[in-house]
């Protein structure tokens, strides 16, 4: 698959935002030519899937400015700098949904933006949950609700979930619950 990679000529930030970067780098490609490429660096971020004893699952509801429109989702949150990404999971499921779990569980990695971004973030299943207080971040705003996992797979079949992230940790969660997935 070497044949298929891109040399890097030349490289150059054209944004710099609080999380984000945008670069734009001139490429030779396999073909010979050059081209050029912009993308976004992310920070990587963490998903987590938390499981109650009920066997329902804590989501939020939260607006996306970019999209315009409330969006129901697992919470998740982007790595602080250095920070391990089982670490970004505990704060942002304790700071989102006032939670914390004493059971964690990698998933998966996914890529959610790979035509544009590097953005990366890692799924982990929550379990043995117990309330703790919420601590939102300044200018966040959320709903804590529970839903039932056929619930879920109802709204992503009826397209009433279409966050990526959101969609692929509900499949995950199908799977496990069902004993087709360790």
């Amino acid at each position: 698959m070497k044949h298929l990679l891109e040399k890097v000529l030349s490289s150059k930030q054209v944004f710099r935002g609080r999380y984000l970067k945008v670069e734009q780098d001139q490429v030779q490609a396999p073909d010979g030519k050059t081209y050029v490429r912009e993308y976004i660096l992310h920070p990587g971020a963490a998903m987590m899937i938390p499981l109650l004893s009920n066997e329902k699952v804590v989501m939020v509801h939260q607006y996306r400015h970019a999209v315009k429109q409330v969006f129901l989702e697992f919470p998740a949150g982007k790595r602080d700098r250095g920070e391990e990404t089982l670490l970004t999971a505990r704060r942002e499921l304790r700071e989102e949904t006032g939670y914390e779990a004493k059971d964690w569980k990698f998933l998966t990695t996914i890529h959610p933006v790979i035509g544009y971004s590097n953005e990366h973030i890692d799924l982990f299943l929550a379990r043995d949950l117990t309330a703790a207080p919420q601590q939102l971040d300044h200018g966040e705003f959320l709903e804590v609700v529970e839903v039932s996992p056929d619930e879920l797979m109802k709204f992503v079949r009826e397209g009433k979930v279409t966050d990526v992230k959101t969609q692929i940790g509900a499949f995950w969660l199908d799977k496990i619950l069902h004993g087709e997935w360790n």
